[in-house]
C-alpha cells in the first residue's frame, strides 16, 4: 500500500496543472494496479476545502467526489464508516465536512458530544453549542 497528499489527489482529479496532473495519474493508476492507495479523514478534509475554496465546486460536484473516492476498491479507506456518516452529513445538513468528520470521529472514540461556537455544525446531533 502507498499513500498520498491531498495535492496529488487535487492533481489527478482536477488535471489543470499538465506536468503535475501526468505524474499524480500515473502514480494512481501504477500503484492501484499493483497495490492499494491509503485515503484517511485529513486528505478528504482538505480535498473538499481545496475544491470548494479554490475550485468554486458545488457541494452536489463534491459530494459526487466524495462518493466515488469512497466507492474506489482501490483506495484503502481508513474509517469509512466515519466517512460515509460526515459525507450523509455534509449532503444533508449544510455543516462543513470538517464539522461532520469531527463530530463522528469523536463519537466513535467514545464521546457523549462534542461543543462548538460553530451554529452550522451544531446542527449535527453529536455536536452542542457551546
Amino acid at each position: 500500500m502507498k499513500g498520498i497528499d491531498t495535492n496529488v489527489l487535487v492533481r489527478y482529479l482536477v488535471q489543470d496543472d499538465p506536468a503535475q496532473s501526468i505524474k499524480a495519474t500515473h502514480f494512481i493508476e501504477r500503484t492501484a494496479h499493483a497495490s492499494s492507495i491509503a485515503i484517511n479523514g485529513i486528505i478528504l478534509c482538505e480535498l473538499v476545502w481545496v475544491l470548494e475554496s479554490a475550485y468554486h465546486y458545488s457541494r452536489e460536484t463534491v459530494v459526487t467526489v466524495l462518493e466515488h473516492i469512497l466507492k474506489t476498491k482501490q483506495f484503502h479507506i481508513h474509517e469509512p464508516d466515519i466517512l460515509w456518516q460526515s459525507l450523509n452529513g455534509y449532503k444533508n445538513d449544510g455543516a462543513d465536512f470538517a464539522d461532520y468528520y469531527i463530530a463522528y470521529l469523536n463519537h466513535h472514540q467514545g464521546a457523549e458530544y462534542t461543543v462548538t461556537f460553530d451554529k452550522k455544525a451544531a446542527k449535527c446531533k453529536h455536536f452542542k453549542l457551546l
